[in-house]
């Protein structure tokens, strides 16, 4: 056990709840970011361990909303910086998604400098897509790894929702590197690049009104009709509770620093999850053969919500909804 502290900034988010999770079940204390109270309440209640609070950070360009934060909590030592804009049907492409990841990274690390001198190690969540693209963007004849940068130039990030994620990842992990190399700051920083991210929800899920990305492309396979034509799609991802193990590991490990932590496990294509799901289902209908009305009136009454049922189907162990 520890007495280290560790804030998490958007600890509400997919990837974050299993950071924080993770942290707590190791000792650690967590400090959360999430943009109201109301979010934060909702978390702290999901959580349920003294040792998570939370603070409001309205917005990631607010230059000085990380700065107040950090004010409360000079007990913090590590700053895991999760929070960035998912988005991938935005208003404004610039505005909504390349802006405020690149800001908002640089308004953490500067929150730090300013307000945090006691913090030593800083970790970003970036992603795969800052060291190789798609369509135009990826060469099936290259081995990509963590010294590639995908091409993309900022121009081009707002043509398109699908390439301002790209541009908005990048330029946010240049702008952090930037920063460092500019500013000296007394922290140590790491960068973990997650390819897509499959898995569990850390805690129920309170809004069930829509789930993350990689959570809706799943969705999408089931809602398909007997008669539809499965998308081709397909590429690398990883369970969502190793991409948070490594957020741990950046930190916990001096070969960590300076590095750029790639995560990928195996392939997968929307026709490999429409066969997983097929063969679960088929796995259910044996189940209920077996069941007295009793029984299958209680368990319908367990999966009466969509949600329950996809957390039914799994890749690998690895692709899981709750």
């Amino acid at each position: 056990m520890t007495s280290t502290s560790v804030f998490v900034s958007g600890a509400n988010g997919y990837v974050a709840q299993h950071v924080v999770k993770q942290l707590l079940a190791k000792g650690y204390s967590v400090v959360g970011s999430v943009r109201s109270v109301a979010k934060g309440d909702q978390l702290k209640a999901t959580i349920n361990n003294d040792k998570f609070t939370y603070e409001i950070v309205p917005s990631l360009t607010d230059k000085e909303a990380f700065g107040e934060a950090l004010k409360k909590h000079p007990e913090v030592t590590v700053f895991l910086h999760t929070a960035s804009p998912v988005n991938f049907s935005p208003e404004d492409i610039e505005n909504d998604t390349i802006k405020p990841a690149i800001e908002g990274t640089v308004n953490a690390l500067n929150a730090i400098k300013e307000h945090g001198p006691q913090i030593k190690r800083v970790v970003i969540t970036s992603s795969g897509v800052t060291m190789w693209g798609f369509g135009p963007y990826f060469d099936e004849s290259k081995v990509y790894n963590e010294d590639d940068w995908n091409p993309i130039t900022y121009e081009e990030g707002l043509s398109n929702a699908w390439f301002g994620y790209f541009a908005s990842k990048k330029y946010a992990e240049l702008a952090a590197n930037d920063f460092v190399a500019k500013e000296k700051p007394n922290f140590d920083l790491s960068i973990v690049h997650p390819t897509f991210v499959f898995g569990p929800q850390a805690y129920g899920i309170q809004d069930k009104s829509s789930l993350n990305h990689s959570s809706e492309l799943i969705n999408s396979v089931v809602k398909l009709g007997k008669d539809d034509k499965i998308p081709e799609e397909g590429s690398v991802f990883i369970d969502v509770r190793d991409v948070a193990r490594a957020h741990l590991v950046a930190f916990e490990s001096d070969a960590a620093i300076g590095q750029r932590l790639l995560l990928g496990a195996e392939d997968w294509t929307k026709d490999l999850i429409a066969d997983i799901i097929n063969r679960q289902s088929s796995k259910l209908k044996r189940l209920f053969t077996s069941m007295t009305t009793q029984e299958l009136e209680k368990f319908l009454g367990l999966i009466s919500n969509p949600l329950k049922i996809l957390s039914m189907i799994s890749l690998n162990n690895s692709i899981m909804l709750k």
